[in-house]
């Protein structure tokens, strides 16, 4: 549904660059930016895993890909009683350059198509070993927080992963929300909704089964 593009990599670095944020360029970077609270921890649990083999350095992200990641683990454990498992975060310029040298596939470290990981926006979520009606779950989750400008996912087949870069206006459409259990809500015909004026908040579409008839459903 997401595939990856070249216009999503250019949408993906306008974002960084509309945030001003640099290319964290090595660990000496990366550590002086977890330090300042620039970077903070993604924090394991009931509904969140990691794949062990992510380094411990960099399961870290920008404030505003943590609060997403833990809205999406949550409504996906609400609906699923399962863990979402991420894959990748933050990285460096350096590893980044590593990473391309073994997979071909991997977003340049430079230039305006430049691997989004590398601002700390960017999460890797693990596709492979979901069912067919939870890929279709996270399908349709993203497809509402593209709908609102709030995501550029990209679905990367050959690492069946869903590489989800968050945008920092994530924080903002966040703040009016109610981050806690609602009953169902009723929009009015023909309402769209907007980053002012959002459907639901992001942890209740699961709850809410995505009834957004302004939207167009995904097949």
């Amino acid at each position: 549904m997401f595939r990856p593009t070249h216009e999503s990599l250019l949408a993906q670095n306008a974002e960084v660059d509309r945030l001003e944020l640099p290319r964290i360029q090595d660990d000496d970077e990366l550590e002086a930016l977890k330090a300042t609270g620039a970077l903070q921890p993604i924090i394991a649990g009931e509904a969140l895993r990691f794949d062990p083999r992510l380094d411990p350095s960099r399961r870290y992200c920008r404030p505003w890909t943590r609060d997403f990641v833990q809205d999406l683990s949550q409504a996906y454990y609400q609906r699923f009683h399962d863990q979402i498992q991420v894959n990748s975060a933050v990285r460096t310029v350096k590893v980044q350059k590593k990473l391309r040298r073994h997979n071909r596939n991997a977003a340049p470290a430079e230039g305006d198509t430049a691997s989004s990981h590398l601002a700390g926006l960017t999460v890797d979520l693990q596709r492979r070993g979901m069912t067919p009606e939870q890929i279709h779950w996270m399908e349709h989750y993203l497809f509402y927080m593209k709908a609102l400008g709030l995501v550029e996912p990209e679905e990367e087949r050959h690492q069946w992963v869903f590489h989800i870069m968050v945008s920092g206006h994530y924080s903002e459409w966040r703040e009016t929300q109610n981050i806690v259990p609602l009953e169902r809500v009723e929009r009015p015909e023909g309402e769209r909704p907007s980053v002012e004026n959002p459907a639901v908040d992001s942890a209740q579409i699961p709850l809410l089964d995505l009834q957004l008839t302004a939207l167009t459903q995904p097949e």
